[in-house]
């Protein structure tokens, strides 16, 4: 354990990362470093994540090593993506210093047309005239008119993936794409295939262009998803405005937030009154209104007043750093569904390599009749089919855009691996408080006993809860209404689960449940009230009761019809609360379970008993992330509710809710489904594709020209597909 503690999470951004295989070399030669104990690479940011223990292995070493594979890389600047991005354009630049020109526009992220048809156009034209006019070409000597018109084209549409191929296999990187199109084409050109080759690098070329096309376009939607980062805060600074970048703001600063501006930093308002957008933080269409003495969060979009606000938290940790942070790096956390396509694919090109050369030369050996130029153009077919790429980039790509997408809708999700959990979840445990209920006590009823009138009770009531934070508490003391004198109350003693003691004036006042009374032998007769009850006892006499309530949140009973339409089993509500009002409370939402009375240490048991009841079944426990920190980190999948501006909701939760709706609770489980969903298709789709072609090529049926067209095409379908789950998610009703 104490090794474990001693490993050092560094972020680099990495150059020349939109090919399929750069994610896999990357993270195959980092963790076989000695000292690394995971590296990941998400391709659609250019962005490396690796955990490695800095007493056997420097940051220097590990760039190191990511250079030696032709790649540029710097440690990051900042956590925000519109850095990463402007990082790739400057390592490209240090990638060419390296002489490392790959097949594509690395770190560009766009797809240049006007860059790329030049080249691809007049290999399309040299084939076509090689084709038309091969007759003629074929009765030269030695066939140069042939190779005066097919080599060109073929250097011009594959000359940068044969360098690549002959630095790699130089570096002991051997199976790649690029080593299996070499091998494929040379073989097709040894067999007197010229068109054949040609074709074959150039649509390998044309494919790839599409794919990198497909990564920018993801890569671009998750910048635009994260566009809420505010680039400028205006400062206020002796009656003066200064525009400066919210990096530079400290605590207790005062900023101006003009109508149609982006609120820089958390803050609490000084002056004014507005209505801000809070979409891109939540997901929520409908304006807020906000005035002076709210708190506002950095991200919402200042609608129609003038706001000063006061600054709160620095830049670095505000919520809308922590989001940004969160949606960049959620992919850091790989899925078991990514973690076997990487092995998967390590073992799987080797193995095609191994199966084409079998099929190459043992035939002509053992078959009568059969030709080595027959046998060897069938192998040439299935190297081409082998390459990975489909898989290997798509199904990342999927989980990227499962995480943008749930992002979109005001829910956070700190990795794939959540994802495909969410999917699975068959129980929900949700808290009471705050996360079914809105949290919003209102004192509705005083019943004083034993001579004591309402004031009296109420007075004292107000002034035992003065130093409690507890949202019950805040209730009683708005009920009072009255400015309380907290010198007066002395000894205070919150006693955890049960209440409050404390001395009000010359008098010793008990606040708290019924277990409180028991617990100190307070002689009483009324114990079950429905609804949430404070009781009251004064120097050891029982003095009545105080009824407060609690309103059920406006789309939980249609939250937990929709979750059982949706697949989950069993629905259940842990709470502090009394039977009668857990009851209650159940009875209204359609719950199936409820377990009441838990103190906070009684919520993580009860937890582990249903998770022990219910096998393998996935369990996601809801709570407002607070108090409730323990369960959500117990859970299969923690999620936090109304998690905005909560620190502990952001650092402890598998899942953050951006709202507190319980209906976010289901889009989530939406999403996890959908993304699992498109990622088997990938899985699917791309090996029966590959397979039938295998089959097809092994028994003579399929052509080097129908190869290449299925490996192309089988890494766009799973690459548009994986593209979705970015656009298309919506709750299904």
């Amino acid at each position: 354990m104490a090794q474990i503690a001693l490993l050092k999470t560094q972020r680099l951004q990495v150059g020349g990362m939109d090919c399929t295989s750069c994610k896999m070399k990357i993270e195959g030669r980092l963790e076989r470093l000695h000292g690394v104990a995971e590296a990941s690479v998400t391709v659609a940011t250019g962005r490396l994540i690796v955990s490695y223990d800095p007493q056997q292995i420097s940051e220097i070493e590990i760039q190191d090593q990511i250079k030696a594979l032709g790649y540029g890389v710097e440690a990051e600047r900042s956590p925000t993506i519109q850095t990463a991005t402007e990082s790739h354009s400057h390592d490209h630049d240090s990638h060419t210093g390296n002489d490392h020109h790959h097949q594509h526009h690395h770190g560009s992220g766009d797809f240049n047309l006007k860059a790329e048809l030049p080249t691809v156009l007049a290999a399309v034209a040299l084939l076509v005239i090689g084709m038309v006019f091969e007759p003629q070409l074929h009765n030269t000597p030695y066939h140069i008119g042939e190779l005066a018109v097919f080599i060109p084209a073929y250097l011009i549409s594959g000359g940068t993936v044969l360098k690549t191929a002959g630095r790699n296999i130089l570096k002991g990187q051997v199976f790649d794409e690029n080593f299996l199109m070499t091998i494929a084409t040379l073989g097709a050109f040894a067999i007197h295939q010229f068109p054949e080759a040609v074709a074959v690098m150039l649509f390998f070329r044309i494919g790839e262009l599409f794919q990198e096309y497909s990564v920018g376009r993801s890569r671009r939607s998750i910048q635009s998803l994260l566009e809420i980062r505010p680039d400028t805060a205006n400062l206020k600074i002796n009656g003066t405005v200064k525009a400066v970048s919210p990096e530079t703001v400290r605590v207790g600063d005062q900023i101006l937030v003009k109508p149609g501006e982006k609120i820089p930093l958390d803050g609490e308002i000084l002056e004014g009154k507005s209505q801000v957008d809070t979409s891109a933080l939540t997901g929520e269409s409908v304006p807020r209104t906000v005035k002076t003495g709210e708190t506002v969060l950095a991200g919402m979009i200042n609608q129609t007043g003038v706001l000063t606000i006061q600054v709160t938290k620095l830049f670095g940790e505000s919520s809308i750093a922590k989001i940004l942070d969160l949606v960049e790096n959620a992919t850091s956390k790989k899925a078991e569904t990514e973690k076997f396509i990487t092995r998967f694919a390590h073992y799987y090109t080797p193995a095609v390599v191994v199966l084409s050369l079998l099929v190459a030369f043992l035939p002509p050996l053992l078959i009568p009749g059969a030709t080595h130029a027959e046998w060897v153009y069938r192998a040439l077919i299935l190297l081409v089919i082998s390459c990975p790429c489909g898989l290997v980039i798509s199904i990342p790509l999927g989980y990227f855009g499962g995480v943008g997408g749930a992002a979109k809708r005001g829910i956070l999700v700190k990795g794939s691996t959540y994802l495909d959990t969410l999917a699975a979840v068959k129980i929900v445990v949700f808290d009471k408080t705050g996360t079914l209920t809105k949290g919003v006590f209102k004192v509705t009823q005083i019943v004083p006993q034993n001579g004591f009138s309402e004031s009296e009770l109420l007075t004292l009531a107000a002034k035992a809860e003065a130093h409690s934070n507890h949202p019950v508490a805040q209730s009683i003391r708005d009920a009072y209404g009255q400015k309380i004198d907290e010198s007066s109350v002395t000894d205070y003693e919150e006693i955890a689960g049960h209440g409050i003691r404390a001395k009000v004036g010359d008098r010793n006042v008990l606040a708290g449940n019924d277990r409180l009374l028991h617990r100190e032998n307070i002689a009483h007769d009324t114990c079950d009230v429905a609804g949430t009850v404070v009781h009251l006892a004064v120097d050891g006499r029982y003095a009545g009761y105080l009824l407060i309530a609690d309103e059920i949140k406006d789309d939980a009973i249609q939250a937990i019809r929709e979750l059982k339409k949706i697949g989950v089993e069993k629905t259940v509500m842990l709470t502090g609360d009394n039977r009668t009002v857990a009851q209650n409370v159940a009875a209204q939402l359609g719950l199936d379970d409820f377990v009441a009375e838990l103190l906070p240490e009684d919520k993580v048991a009860a937890i582990e008993k249903l998770l022990d009841r219910s096998g393998k079944k996935k369990l996601v426990f809801v709570g407002d992330g607070i108090n409730d920190a323990p369960v959500i980190a117990r859970a299969d999948v923690g999620m936090a509710m109304g998690g905005l501006g909560s620190d502990t909701a952001i650092e402890t939760a598998d899942v953050v809710l951006m709202t507190d709706a319980p209906s976010k609770v289901v889009e989530a489980i939406q999403i996890g489904k959908k993304t699992h969903r498109i990622v088997m298709q990938n899985i699917v789709i791309a090996l029966a594709i590959k397979a039938v072609f295998i089959a097809l090529g092994a028994i003579g049926v399929a052509t080097l020209w129908e190869a290449v067209f299925a490996d192309v095409g089988v890494a766009l379908l799973a690459i548009l597909n994986a593209g979705r789950v970015l656009h298309g998610v919506k709750p299904i009703n």
